[in-house]
């Protein structure tokens, strides 16, 4: 096992690097491995699966065998279709409205952060989007408090969410209550990190890069009653009910990242499914915060009641050590962990993909660079 030298003290890595990337995120090693082998020569075809047809029965039983395993992962009921969509979470924020609303229609908006606030900004191209509930403070920290919806308008379209803020570190558990009104979850961050319960959401999107597999791929999981109600200006390929009459084929898709998110399934399957996940997520994370709530020299942003297993803000006591904070990280083989420009500081994004080692090596760093700095 490899190791490192900071301020005279070895600190123990694993592979040299920990990628700690918001997205495009670090991908299981096991997945890469097996990737990497199959990569010119993939099922002894002598091609890789990058150059084989999305029509052709090899590929098409890949792609089956992916929506099988994450039906299997996430329990997705029967009446609700997954769709392997271009155009990421972004697309998302346009598919949504154009699939499921009209431009006289109402959305409703629940604000948590900048990923919720892009939601906001591209529906309103498309119907009438209302914020509804929007991220406060308390105790001086971000906090985001379940909101008041005794009032929702039962005539809009569908009320959006997203329960995990990637920039932010925001996260909550608690659905929102809206009656009849369509649940609509953006859980690009956080899908697969544990268990949820399809059957109260209308839809669930999820950007590839961060727990699925890399970028230039989207999950949609739509409930049937919301299909087929796409305007007629629609791009064919957001066209929810077009690409689910013709299994996420009707263009060309993304065929290699459809490829890895498959890998990434049976993977996680293979570790126990999402229980799993969830109870390694909360220890990798349990970790890094008691590192940061135990130091004057490092700071959280978001209130305890908030806080994201999957995206770790956190602050330096002085920002002008950012800088050096981030060199010595980088020679550590600690990569990924300068924070969003929206928001500065530091962020760790600890995927489902990030062992726990990455974490500790991380905290060790942390509390080598407080005793030389602080």
């Amino acid at each position: 096992m490899p190791l490192v030298v900071f301020a005279g003290v070895e600190i123990t890595t694993m592979n040299n690097v920990f990628n700690f990337s918001a997205g495009p995120a670090m991908l299981p090693a096991e997945v890469m491995s097996q990737a990497q082998a199959e990569f010119i020569d993939w099922q002894g075809s002598g091609c890789s699966v990058m150059e084989v047809s999305h029509r052709g029965k090899a590929f098409i039983e890949v792609a089956a065998a992916a929506e099988q395993d994450l039906r299997d992962l996430l329990a997705i009921p029967d009446n609700y279709k997954v769709l392997f969509s271009h155009g990421g979470g972004r697309g998302q924020f346009a598919a949504v409205p154009l699939n499921i609303s009209k431009s006289s229609d109402t959305s409703l908006h629940i604000v948590s952060g900048s990923w919720s606030k892009g939601a906001v900004t591209e529906a309103s191209k498309y119907n009438q989007a209302k914020v509804v509930a929007e991220v406060s403070q308390k105790d001086g920290l971000n906090y985001m408090a379940p909101p008041s919806l005794e009032n929702i308008d039962a005539s809009a379209a569908y009320l959006h969410f997203c329960p995990n803020e990637t920039v932010d570190g925001i996260a909550y558990n608690w659905l929102p209550e809206s009656g009849e009104v369509p649940l609509v979850s953006d859980m690009s961050s956080c899908i697969l990190s544990a268990p949820l319960d399809v059957s109260k959401h209308g839809i669930i999107y999820a950007g590839a890069q961060k727990n699925i597999g890399p970028s230039g791929l989207s999950v949609v999981i739509v409930r049937d009653d919301l299909i087929g109600k796409a305007r007629r200006e629609t791009p064919s390929i957001f066209d929810y009910d077009l690409m689910a009459k013709n299994d996420s084929m009707y263009n060309t898709p993304p065929t290699f990242s459809w490829y890895l998110a498959g890998l990434v399934f049976k993977w996680l399957k293979a570790q126990g499914g999402l229980a799993a996940m969830e109870s390694r997520n909360k220890e990798k994370a349990a970790i890094l915060y008691a590192a940061i709530d135990s130091s004057d020299f490092y700071s959280n942003p978001v209130h305890p009641d908030n806080r994201s297993i999957m995206n770790v803000p956190f602050l330096l006591a002085e920002e002008s050590l950012n800088a050096v904070f981030l060199e010595k990280a980088e020679s550590a083989g600690l990569r990924a962990l300068k924070g969003h420009r929206s928001v500065g500081g530091m962020r760790a994004s600890i995927y489902n993909a990030m062992p726990k080692a990455g974490v500790l090596t991380l905290v060790e760093f942390m509390q080598h660079f407080e005793k030389q700095y602080g």
